[in-house]
């Protein structure tokens, strides 16, 4: 079955003033709309259709341009509107947080190491917070629609919180100002979500 545009699960404008409702709406419907439908027309009639997200990321041919970074596209807006909610964001607590305090010290040098891995993703990017088998977890970035998923990106885990640093994520409404949106985001992550990915990765 080919694969399908997710529903955001709120409205383009819920997540505002953190981020526009004109910035969801293009990002969504336009941006991940297009990469759902190259990465359904990269595997057609191939070996991997019919496979999941993760099987198709996880066994990639990195030199398969089109799968890379359609796939990968699909993959990274799929859980990256997951991970944000407007209202039921719950808090950062339990294995989560103690995994997070075991790694960084702090959650809010956490915040630190995942701002800077956003904000020094020299041009179009992600930054990723990661779990590994037994419950380790840590911070990285990928470049254009690079994941952790993908072999020998130097990025390894499983991605459970993931921030979108391409400039079609946050232009309109930040401009060349970053660093504001990272901040902006903490304001929408919805650990609810995160902690139920880290429970199931770990």
């Amino acid at each position: 079955m080919a694969f399908q545009l997710p529903e955001l699960g709120y409205a383009y404008d819920a997540l505002e003033p953190h981020i526009d409702a004109r910035t969801m709406e293009i990002h969504h419907s336009k941006h991940h709309n297009g990469y759902t439908n190259n990465l359904n027309n990269a595997i057609a009639g191939t070996s991997l259709e019919g496979n999941s997200i993760e099987d198709i990321l996880g066994n990639l041919d990195m030199n398969n341009k089109a799968v890379r970074n359609n796939g990968g596209g699909f993959f990274n807006h799929s859980l990256f509107w997951s991970v944000m909610n407007p209202t039921n964001k719950g808090e950062l607590s339990g294995e989560l947080k103690a995994a997070i305090e075991a790694e960084f010290g702090s959650v809010n040098a956490f915040k630190d190491a995942f701002s800077k891995a956003a904000a020094t993703q020299f041009g179009s990017g992600w930054a990723w917070l990661c779990v590994h088998k037994g419950g380790k977890v840590s911070v990285c970035s990928t470049p254009n629609q690079d994941n952790s998923l993908m072999p020998n990106t130097g990025c390894g885990g499983t991605p459970i919180l993931g921030l979108d640093v391409w400039e079609h994520a946050y232009y309109l409404n930040y401009q060349n100002r970053r660093p504001d949106y990272i901040n902006a985001f903490f304001n929408v992550i919805n650990w609810n979500e995160v902690a139920k990915r880290y429970a199931a990765a770990k």
